[in-house]
């Protein structure tokens, strides 16, 4: 066991450092992958040292919070293994489809080393990828598969995708600020450390934060930094997060819902070596006779490699980019709604034939002061669509959505 576990629980409201820190941290992001991945629900699930948890100096969860913000890694390659359960349910490979149709790798003059698309895999099963990084200007992913590789590389200006089971390439030529995983400072998550800074960016006065032991991930020594949500109706339980107690790295994230059960969200290193990768592991050649999409020939408007949107976005800035979105609840409650226009829900049965049918299976009828509507829920996101064509959709509890959608009536 871990020789202490401290429980020094800090809030926003309590400690000024930490919120200090937190800001600090979105700064301090190692940029270890140009992944484009399109769903932020990604897991990895690396096993715990055998050796027991390691006995480590007392830190406090301000301290570990500074640790992370002062991190400097640029240098590091490693092994990772993704899993996800999100509860979705089993649509027979339709749910891949829908995917890589909404990413649009399947449009007329896509490529199959489009990232946009071939990451959307990661939202489901279990993956085993190699990362490596070297500073801002050079990343590395590669997705290892049965008898094929897809690899995305990130080297100065040039943002390289190779599918070898397909022999296809996709190339993008962009700033470094712009490029995803560049230096800007927006990026999909993709690491622990990414999923770390966004758990960071969420902790307020509805939130509790407290170091929780030691553990060894990847054969190295860190702390266990637990942040929970303090009140009820979130289907977030509570996010683990090990940090390396050298370099203030997050090796491993673990996001348990409320539900109880496997974790949803599990993100961490089963290999890590901070050295500096060789500078041959960043070249790439498209290999002869396979063909070459430009990522201008897609359409940039698509935002595969555009430019990223800078800072946190707020309420009003979210509003922009849907049509009368507002927010309701606070912390870990926050409920975004939307009208969308149409004035009615989903089809039904009897008017939408076997599609009406087909969603309406997928979804749970509700009733509540709003009127009637169908909650879709995943183990981590819930959305309910009213009747009359209002959405509201949260982290929280199918409950939560119809209390939601009563005070927004």
């Amino acid at each position: 066991m871990a020789p202490y576990a401290s429980d020094d629980t800090t809030t926003a409201g309590e400690a000024e450092e930490p919120r200090t820190a937190r800001r600090r941290a979105a700064r301090y992001v190692v940029p270890v992958t140009v992944m484009g991945v399109a769903a932020a629900t990604i897991g990895l699930v690396p096993a715990l040292a055998d050796s027991g948890d390691p006995d480590l100096p007392e830190i406090t969860a301000a301290q570990l919070i500074e640790k992370i913000a002062q991190s400097d890694v640029e240098h590091l390659s490693g092994t990772v293994k993704i899993t996800t359960d999100l509860g979705l349910p089993d649509l027979g490979g339709l749910e891949s489809g829908l995917l890589s149709g909404a990413a649009g790798s399947d449009e007329e003059g896509g490529s199959s080393a489009d990232p946009s698309g071939r990451l959307t895999e990661l939202a489901s099963g279990t993956h085993t990828l190699r990362v490596a990084a070297d500073g801002p200007d050079r990343q590395k992913l590669s997705l290892l598969e049965n008898a094929a590789e897809y690899s995305l590389i990130h080297d100065g200006k040039d943002v390289w995708g190779y599918d070898s089971g397909s022999n296809e390439v996709y190339h993008a030529t962009v700033d470094d600020a712009d490029a995803p995983g560049g230096r800007g400072e927006e990026r999909p998550p993709a690491t622990p450390q990414d999923f770390a800074e966004e758990a960071l960016k969420a902790v307020d006065d509805t939130t509790s934060v407290k170091v929780d032991g030691t553990a060894q991930v990847a054969g190295r020594d860190a702390y266990k930094l637990v942040v929970e949500p303090k009140g009820s109706g979130s289907t977030v339980g509570a996010i683990s997060i090990a940090v390396d107690h050298e370099t203030g790295l997050p090796l491993k994230f673990t996001l348990t819902p409320s539900s109880g059960g496997a974790a949803v969200v599990d993100v961490g290193f089963t290999k890590v070596s901070f050295d500096r990768p060789d500078a041959s592991t960043f070249d790439f050649t498209p290999p002869k006779g396979a063909k070459v999409t430009e990522g201008d020939e897609q359409g940039r408007d698509r935002g595969h490699f555009g430019k990223p949107e800078r800072g946190a976005k707020s309420e009003e800035d979210l509003a922009k980019g849907f049509d009368g979105l507002t927010m309701l609840g606070e912390g870990w409650n926050t409920v975004a709604t939307f009208d969308t226009g149409s004035g009615a829900g989903l089809p039904t049965a009897e008017a939408g034939g076997d599609l009406g049918g087909f969603l309406g299976s997928l979804g749970e009828e509700v009733k509540g002061d709003f009127g009637t509507g169908t909650v879709f829920g995943t183990r981590l996101v819930n959305a309910l669509i009213t009747e009359d064509g209002k959405v509201y959709v949260g982290t929280v509890t199918k409950d939560a959505l119809v209390k939601a959608a009563d005070a927004g009536k």
